[in-house]
């Protein structure tokens, strides 16, 4: 077993109860190891039920609902939540830092996160629990150690390192969720108390290093971006040493050690947190031999992703009137494939999803919003309804989104679904649906499937949990940090210029208006991964989350004090937001020739009767509603009016005379100024941009009670 030293935190008056109780140490359904691996057949048997377990955590907490849901999507400076806070409080709360930390002690744990076995920490547990199983058995067949040694990639050993990446995956989110937590990498032992996240770290990347040279690549042996390979692990790698070099709160009452039991020195960034058991804000202070690691082993996949692609044109080919000319889109435009057999080029590992069956969180939660019904009739359910949970905060959107970066309009919606087949302004003003909440995400969209599901959260869209976008601007952050700055500079550039027509992304220009290159990096991995909940971890890793919700803060309040003032106001970039747009449904069929639009084409643009319906682009609605209610067994009785048109939404416009020709007028600013409590007061209510941000989940009672250890950061106990 390999050296973890564990913290002092079991509890003397919870001595009398084992603090492994909460942790699942057996499995009946694991047999005899050398009975069980004798073959491919019963081997990969074992290994589907740990499989089956992952995807639940990962689809249900960790990268779908849950936790993910909760904060990731919605609590950064980019991303927020649709609904007033008072209306949310188990998840604005946590999502703002429990009000610097000042809310802890009266947070309820079950406020949001369910007891166990129903959330993230038991459904992780769960897997690792499995995971160990299979790993335990396997080390334990006669040989075993001597094909490690030998380094060859074997069918076996294959599995072998998919079951180390999923616990060591499984470990990454619960550090990423909880901080310091129990460990245990041998089945059938009990865990003991709380370990601190940095032995964890080393433990967990010093076991990928070692299964990552006796796996296969991406595409080798008929492995696809459904299973894990060893592109995946060496991803893996570079994400977790990322983070293990990274910036984390941690809690006052713990002396952290690493794997060989020494005491870990760190650097602090900003204040203390007094309010939350003096947790501190810090990064280790040998932090640079991690991003050595993390440089290592992004660069193998970049030397060698197997099928992986990062596609640099648009491979699509273009349409007589419909054009796409947008190969960032056409990652997302893979994601809607209904073939179960499809899978993204960029992909390096997908959650994948069944039409029909599971609880696909994408688009529900995170997609472009409907109005629809549950089922689809002969009026409504066309998409059916997709709750929007993830929105995007206006002053992002308008003021710090370049105008010609073909990334925006992919990944934020100004227009969701009715359900009748047509398309809706998104209200400003908070709720859920179509029906308020403001800008949302716009990557995933049951419109954009060839035959959308008949129910709700059964689309079978896949989950992107690692794609090669991440390898480059890991690679990137990681050269930069080290001093390798021309190669930083030259991934931030391909990743950053193939979303730009030609000439306009202005790289240089870009990282000089930024204070480092490191901070020009994250930045553009915002740009990147707008929306898809990787914001927020990555500011509070990287150090940059004070000062990144500060700026979008004042952004925001520049921007409603001028809407106030002077009805609109004008951002450094050209954008304008006014108080009202004007909008006026339109027979896409008859204007375009389709109805769900593409890549607004310079010649659409320069057409008044065009450019309404295409600018934004990316949005509109099914091409064919009336197949998708044959398939089953309706006839479409919904709008023949189906695309909005909408002027005045980047530029100030004349009301009146679009008034007069049949638009209709419709709140936009106007309404942000009147919610000024949810989009400017309460959003990151009380931070303070210094402390220590408190952004871990407490643990339950019944863990608490337990597991032999008390909550920190001055939760409840």
């Amino acid at each position: 077993m390999k050296k973890i030293f564990y913290s002092a935190l079991c509890v003397a008056a919870l001595a009398t109860t084992s603090c492994s109780e909460f942790l699942e140490t057996s499995s009946p359904s694991v047999v005899d190891g050398d009975f069980v691996f004798s073959n491919m057949t019963t081997a990969r048997a074992a290994m589907d039920g740990t499989y089956e377990a992952f995807r639940d955590a990962i689809q249900n907490d960790l990268f779908g609902d849950g936790f993910y849901y909760a904060m990731d999507v919605t609590g950064s400076d980019i991303e927020r939540h649709p609904e007033s806070y008072t209306a949310q409080l188990p998840r604005h709360e946590p999502e703002c830092f429990y009000v610097n930390g000042t809310v802890t002690g009266s947070y309820v744990a079950t406020g949001y996160q369910k007891e166990s076995p129903s959330n993230g920490y038991a459904r992780s547990f769960n897997t690792i629990s499995k995971a160990n199983a299979v790993i335990s058995a396997m080390e334990a067949m006669p040989g075993f150690e001597e094909q490690i040694a030998a380094g060859q990639p074997t069918d076996i050993l294959n599995l072998y390192g998919e079951a180390i990446a999923i616990r060591a995956t499984c470990y990454r989110e619960l550090i990423k969720y909880y901080g310091d937590v129990p460990y245990n990498d041998t089945f059938g032992e009990p865990a003991g108390g709380l370990v601190g996240r940095d032995s964890i770290f080393e433990a967990c990347l010093a076991d990928l290093q070692r299964v990552e040279p006796i796996m296969y690549r991406l595409g080798e042996k008929g492995t696809d971006a459904s299973q894990i390979t060893r592109t995946y692990v060496q991803g893996l790698i570079g994400r977790m040493a990322l983070e293990a070099g990274g910036y984390h709160t941690r809690r006052s009452d713990i002396t952290y050690h690493d794997i060989d039991g020494n005491v870990i020195s760190f650097e602090q960034k900003g204040k203390v947190n007094a309010s939350a058991d003096n947790a501190v804000y810090n990064r280790r202070t040998d932090y640079k031999k991690f991003y050595e690691i993390a440089k290592t082993y992004f660069g193998k996949v970049l030397e060698n992703p197997g099928t992986a692609k990062f596609h640099l044109t648009d491979p699509r080919k273009n349409e007589a009137a419909r054009q796409y000319n947008n190969p960032y889109q056409y990652f997302f435009e893979q994601m809607h494939e209904t073939k179960a057999e499809t899978l993204a080029d960029e992909s390096i590992y997908e959650i994948v999803m069944t039409m029909g069956s599971g609880n696909d969180a994408r688009p529900y939660s995170f997609g472009r919003p409907s109005a629809g019904g549950s089922k689809l009739t002969t009026k409504a359910g066309m998409p059916c309804k997709n709750y929007g949970q993830g929105r995007i905060n206006p002053a992002f959107y308008y003021g710090m989104f370049d105008p010609n970066d073909m990334r925006r309009d992919v990944s934020i919606a100004v227009t969701g679904s009715k359900g009748d087949g047509s398309e809706k302004l998104l209200p400003m003003a908070p709720g859920s649906q179509s029906n308020g909440g403001g800008l949302s995400l716009n990557k995933w969209d049951e419109n954009r499937q060839d035959m959308p599901y008949s129910a709700q959260r059964k689309s079978g869209i896949n989950a992107p949990y690692m794609r090669m976008a991440e390898v480059y601007l890991g690679y990137a952050e990681a050269c930069a940090v080290t001093g390798d700055e021309a190669t930083a500079k030259q991934y931030l550039k391909i990743v950053r210029e193939r979303s730009f027509p030609a000439g306009k992304a202005n790289t240089d220009a870009f990282i000089a208006s930024r204070a480092s290159l490191v901070e020009a990096i994250i930045d553009e991995r915002g740009f990147e991964y707008a929306g898809e909940g990787d914001r927020r971890y990555t500011l509070i890793r990287s150090g940059f989350i004070g000062e990144k919700i500060k700026a979008v803060k004042e952004l925001t309040k520049a921007m409603i004090e001028g809407l106030k003032a002077n009805g609109y106001y004008e951002f450094e970039n050209g954008n304008v937001i006014s108080d009202y747009v004007y909008t006026k449904l339109v027979d896409g069929n008859a204007v375009l020739g389709y109805r769900l639009t593409a890549q607004a084409s310079e010649t659409q643009l320069a057409d008044p009767a065009k450019k309404e319906l295409v600018y934004p682009s990316w949005r509109g609605q099914h091409d064919n509603w009336e197949s998708v209610c044959a398939a089953g067994g309706f006839t479409y009785t919904g709008a023949t009016k189906t695309n909005l048109a909408i002027q005045g939404l980047f530029e100030k416009v004349d009301g009146a005379a679009l008034e007069a020709a049949g638009y209709t007028k419709e709140e936009w600013g106007k309404a942000l100024v009147a919610n000024e409590e949810d989009y400017y007061n309460k959003f990151f209510n009380g931070y303070d941009f210094e402390t220590a941000p408190v952004y871990t989940w407490p643990f339950t009672p019944n863990v608490v009670a337990t597991g032999g250890f008390l909550n920190g950061y001055g939760f409840m106990n």
